[in-house]
């Protein structure tokens, strides 16, 4: 009887720890998992959660996009960015429209923010000047 309590609640804390969900960034305190660098710009953060439940947090777009690269990006769940005009709040990723402006610096320097809108993008654009990429233009932008 005891043997199948403790298969019962190691099975209940396997599936419960498999959990597919983003987690909260702690800004000032979580690393970026590409740089290392401390995460503090709620305007450029980013996570994605892997089909496993695997969280990995990003201190920028930009580290998000280069770390792409190193994975099988078919074992992605979820991709979240940081809405660049509501700061500390994550946006699916891929529905969010993307200014490359040195008028607006990023972590990186790459100079890369998200928008939850097309509209709040122009914007955003028409004061910083810069280029507008859709989440499919942003992924063949780092593919090279």
């Amino acid at each position: 009887m005891k043997n199948k309590t403790f298969l019962l609640g190691f099975l209940i804390l396997v599936l419960a720890s498999c959990k597919v969900a983003p987690e909260e960034i702690n800004y000032g305190s979580d690393a970026c998992y590409f740089c290392s660098m401390t995460i503090v710009d709620q305007q450029h953060a980013a996570q994605i959660v892997t089909k496993k439940g695997k969280v990995f947090k990003f201190d920028a777009s930009e580290c998000m996009m280069n770390h792409l690269g190193d994975i099988d990006n078919s074992e992605i769940a979820i991709f979240l960015v940081n809405d660049y005009n509501a700061p500390g709040e994550l946006i699916d990723a891929t529905k969010a429209t993307y200014l490359v402006s040195e008028g607006i610096p990023s972590p990186m320097g790459e100079f890369l923010t998200a928008f939850e809108t097309i509209g709040a993008a122009q914007k955003s654009k028409v004061e910083h000047e810069g280029e507008i990429y859709s989440w499919e233009e942003l992924m063949d932008r780092f593919k090279d």
